[in-house]
């Protein structure tokens, strides 16, 4: 249900410690005991950030907020890399942004300056240890790689070097952007997600 191992559905920082109930039980008391109304997150996404908030669009009611178990967040946000802040592609990206403070809340950035970081070393020492043959190192590398915090970043970096504009976004990193164009790492990382 999220990215890493037991992570917040909605910042994938923080350990999920409670069980969410996407539609607030306020506004949807019929949804209390529904499984799919019930997500993984963190304490403070669910108690400080969210609370009882679920914004709709003004036009047919729809809620704003991505709910991960139908929709792809990759469709609603976009990580600008160098910044490590997320940019909204649609008004749900917009709403999640706002409402889970994925850009206002420092250590939310700080961490994924750190994970981009991390994520990128990750896809090196992978390249080493399968042309070295240690196969078992490679994939103990992938698991610790989509185990982390803020495992999104290394999402993103594989969801944007396919991107038309790749060699923008990764301006001044060909070495890495290489990497994540490897065939072979691209099926290593990508086929346990």
């Amino acid at each position: 249900m999220a990215p890493g191992h037991q992570r917040c559905m909605y910042c994938g920082d923080s350990q999920g410690t409670d069980i969410d109930h996407f539609e607030p039980k306020s506004l949807a008391p019929a949804r209390t005991f529904e499984w799919l109304n019930h997500l993984l997150a963190c304490a403070y996404c669910n108690s400080n950030q969210k609370r009882n908030a679920f914004p709709r669009s003004g036009e047919d009611g729809s809620p704003l907020l991505v709910d991960p178990t139908l929709q792809d967040p990759l469709s609603h946000l976009r990580l600008v890399l160098p910044l490590c802040t997320y940019k909204g592609l649609t008004p749900q990206g917009e709403a999640c942004i706002d409402v889970f403070g994925l850009n206002s809340r420092g250590v939310l950035v700080n961490g994924r300056r750190t994970a981009y970081g991390t994520a990128k070393q990750s896809i090196e020492l992978w390249r080493i240890a399968t042309d070295r043959g240690q196969h078992d190192k490679a994939a103990e590398v992938v698991r610790v790689a989509w185990n982390r915090p803020l495992a999104d970043v290394l999402a993103a970096m594989f969801h944007q070097s396919d991107h038309p504009a790749a060699d923008l976004l990764f301006d001044g990193e060909e070495e890495t952007l290489g990497l994540l164009r490897d065939q072979e790492l691209r099926e290593a990382f990508l086929s346990r997600t």
